[in-house]
């Protein structure tokens, strides 16, 4: 479907990662085997008149979309798969607050519009410390599932507009997702900050990841 961005996506093993739309949004795991899968992500809609994202494979081929007609600080996104079916809501938590902060929810489909449950199975904090111009933090945001367990607690690190960023499993400090500028093969070619790989630990889900991605995308775009 994207054949000029077709095996420039690989697994950092030199593999073609295989594609995954079915791993489980309410687990994280950070120990299974096998080799990382590295994700494409495009922040372009595909829809001429949406603001969004897309997301291919090493094959090029689409896995995930965003398509978002509120251009202007958005109450909800919404993470669907290539079919344009819904996988996870993302939804703020407050309208006026000094600390931006998300609720990520399995999306429930019906009729075509996705509903927001009560209860989310992540939540996402951005570090107040940020929104302090002094501060050398490198803490971006904080992430908790949605029962606070503290098994289940990142932080992500670095800097998203460099496309310079670490998802880090705090009980056992490891790094489990990467943001990384994407860098041509070709010679001569070279890719804007708007195209950028996203490297997934085997065991984490990657639309997980990619909610996270599109979260810190609005707060620090």
């Amino acid at each position: 479907m994207f054949p000029f961005l077709k095996h420039r996506s690989r697994s950092v093993h030199g593999e073609d990662a295989p594609s995954s739309t079915e791993s489980s949004v309410t687990v994280a795991a950070t120990d299974s085997g096998g080799a990382c899968t590295t994700l494409t992500v495009w922040r372009k809609s595909l829809l001429v008149s949406c603001e969004g994202f897309t997301v291919i494979d090493s094959n090029g081929d689409l896995i995930y979309r965003v398509d978002n007609y509120a251009r202007t600080r958005p109450e909800e996104l919404i993470l669907m798969d290539k079919d344009g079916n819904s996988l996870l809501l993302m939804h703020r938590t407050k309208k006026i607050t000094l600390v931006d902060s998300w609720g990520i929810y399995e999306a429930i489909d019906t009729n075509g519009d996705a509903k927001v449950p009560k209860c989310p199975i992540w939540y996402m904090r951005k570090n107040l410390k940020m929104n302090i111009l002094s501060t050398k933090s490198d803490i971006l945001a904080y992430v908790y599932s949605g029962s606070f367990d503290k098994k289940n607690s990142y932080i992500i690190k670095g800097s998203y507009r460099c496309k310079s960023c670490k998802i880090v499993h705090v009980p056992l400090n490891k790094t489990v997702v990467e943001i990384k500028r994407k860098e041509a093969r070709t010679k001569g070619v070279r890719f804007g900050s708007d195209v950028f790989d996203l490297v997934v630990n085997p065991g984490f889900d990657t639309g997980l990841a990619m909610a996270l991605v599109l979260l810190l995308d609005q707060m620090f775009s």
